[in-house]
């Protein structure tokens, strides 16, 4: 009896030090839906693999769900998340949908083998999070999920502007082609943030219809403040919201430009406080930027040495031999 005590308690020791050490990483499940045709199961299986070798290279816990023939993906799901959002922690918890979606005008929906994932389920399965989430829903009809999911530090990115965009998306193949290179790196710092990968899917989706003298019949969307309203990517210019689009510093981007899966060394040299006070000071910056034509320059001057100098101070940290 006390073998069977002592073997439960240690079990229990090590499962909570296993979520101890998924919490200290960022954790990446990968839901890959119905197929509905061995073509499209084929196109979603490389999808994953490609999130698969994303997760590796950035060293984040990797999970894959709804491969083979099983009918129980929703609760694998429900199961798996419960695990990976309920210890708290910094570090983000990317959920990535790949399949098919249906809207029936007031239940969106992700189609998996068996029991679908509706919004609703996905929004009551995430209301316990004590981490920073991205949904990435790269199905059709996907729009609805941000009016279910959006809440402060989340991100959620659709494949779709709204329910009524009914067709196959190729969205998420550009993304998952995207997340883990730098090809999409477009601000030159070494990786690619969730940002940079949504405009290059976004862009190479666009381009994927004209080349092909085709209507687009798919319009991805972002949202990371909150507001339940989504982004499109046209309004971007590299990185930064043009200037020419009004009440810019209500859309969306902030957030998904400071997420990276794979970090470059400079950024891995961070500790996740560093990393914390790093993003508050450039979330200043910007915020300086937008107001440079409201103040004298030597007014401007001397706010953005008080941003600046902590700035270097931070990265010079980083470079102490303790921190190499």
């Amino acid at each position: 009896m006390k073998f069977v005590v002592k073997f439960v308690l240690i079990a229990a020791i090590l499962s909570l030090a296993r979520y101890d050490v998924l919490a200290a990483e960022q954790h990446v499940i990968v839901v890959v839906g119905a197929e509905g045709t061995p073509e499209y199961g084929q196109m979603f299986n490389q999808w994953a693999d490609q999130w698969e070798a994303a997760a590796t290279a950035g060293g984040a816990a990797f999970e894959i769900i709804g491969r083979g023939d099983s009918n129980d993906s929703l609760q694998q799901l429900q199961q798996k998340v419960a695990a990976a959002i309920q210890t708290p922690s910094s570090e983000p918890f990317w959920l990535i949908l790949i399949g098919h979606g249906t809207f029936d005008g007031r239940t969106p929906r992700f189609n998996l083998r068996g029991p679908d994932l509706s919004a609703e389920t996905a929004a009551e399965m995430l209301a316990v999070a004590q981490r920073p989430v991205a949904v990435i829903n790269c199905s059709s009809c996907s729009a609805p999920f941000i009016n279910a999911l959006s809440a402060p530090n989340r991100i959620v990115m659709t494949g779709t502007k709204d329910g009524n965009e009914i067709q196959f998306t190729r969205f998420g193949g550009f993304l998952a082609e995207a997340i883990g290179k730098l090809d999409a790196d477009i601000d030159r710092d070494g990786q690619t943030s969730l940002l940079e990968g949504w405009l290059f899917a976004s862009r190479r989706t666009e381009e994927f219809y004209k080349s092909d003298g085709r209507l687009a019949t798919e319009h991805s969307l972002l949202d990371d403040s909150g507001d339940s309203k989504g982004t499109r990517a046209e309004l971007f210019e590299g990185v930064r919201i043009k200037d020419t689009v009004k009440d810019k510093d209500t859309l969306d981007g902030k957030l998904s430009r400071r997420w990276h899966l794979v970090r470059s060394q400079a950024e891995r040299s961070l500790t996740p406080e560093q990393r914390g006070e790093r993003d508050r000071l450039e979330e200043d910056l910007e915020k300086l930027r937008e107001r440079k034509s409201d103040l004298p320059e030597a007014d401007y001057l001397l706010e953005l040495e008080k941003i600046l100098i902590p700035l270097a101070r931070l990265y010079e940290d980083t470079d102490t031999p303790n921190n190499k």
